[in-house]
């Protein structure tokens, strides 16, 4: 029994750790939506990315943090911070590196080939791309852990691939489309490959 209280103490620790990063990611949210909203008047969307734009490439980091009011990123929110948990099983540092590719080639693709004229903001780029990514996680790593959540997720988000297609106007599929690579981009480098094995 006592073998079994180190690793509890781990996987407490771990579960804190997502925890707080998770608050924290939801606190700065929120609280730039409530500057935005007090202070600004919403003018802070305006940096949000700008296809082909020379401007508009300041928009690729920030736009994730910019959402066109408090409906707008509540509807984001809740998948979110779930796909953000499940990206996070693995670990933190997997977590990071995800958020960070799929923020930067996701974003670049919208910058690149979204309708001209346009401005895309929301975390919504990130949540397909977290999508992207456990889906891809399953089929890159093959792991019985991987599918199953691969699985969980299609089931529960299924739904959610109308998003990638230019079905209602004001939503930025763009930026879904490209977030949605973008994950699947970098579950084929950040998960583990099985061992391919030759019968020659």
């Amino acid at each position: 029994m006592s073998y079994d209280r180190p690793l509890l103490s781990e996987l407490k620790s771990a579960t804190i750790a997502r925890l707080q990063l998770l608050g924290t990611v939801l606190i700065v949210l929120w609280s730039i939506e409530i500057i935005d909203f007090l202070v600004f008047g919403g003018g802070l969307d305006r940096y949000g990315i700008r296809p082909r734009s020379l401007g508009g490439l300041w928009g690729i980091p920030l736009a994730p943090f910019l959402h066109g009011g408090f409906r707008h990123l509540l509807a984001n929110t809740v998948p979110l911070l779930t796909l953000s948990w499940w990206v996070m099983m693995r670990s933190i540092g997997t977590w990071v590196m995800a958020t960070i590719m799929i923020t930067l080639v996701g974003g670049a693709g919208t910058w690149l080939l979204a309708r001209g004229g346009s401005v895309h903001i929301g975390a919504s780029g990130l949540v397909f791309g977290y999508l992207g990514f456990l889906l891809g996680r399953g089929y890159y790593e093959r792991t019985m852990g991987a599918i199953a959540i691969a699985l969980f997720v299609l089931a529960t988000y299924g739904a959610m691939f109308w998003g990638v297609f230019p079905t209602q106007p004001g939503i930025s599929w763009e930026s879904h489309l490209f977030g949605f690579i973008s994950g699947i981009i970098a579950a084929y480098w950040l998960t583990s490959k099985p061992d391919i094995i030759s019968d020659r």
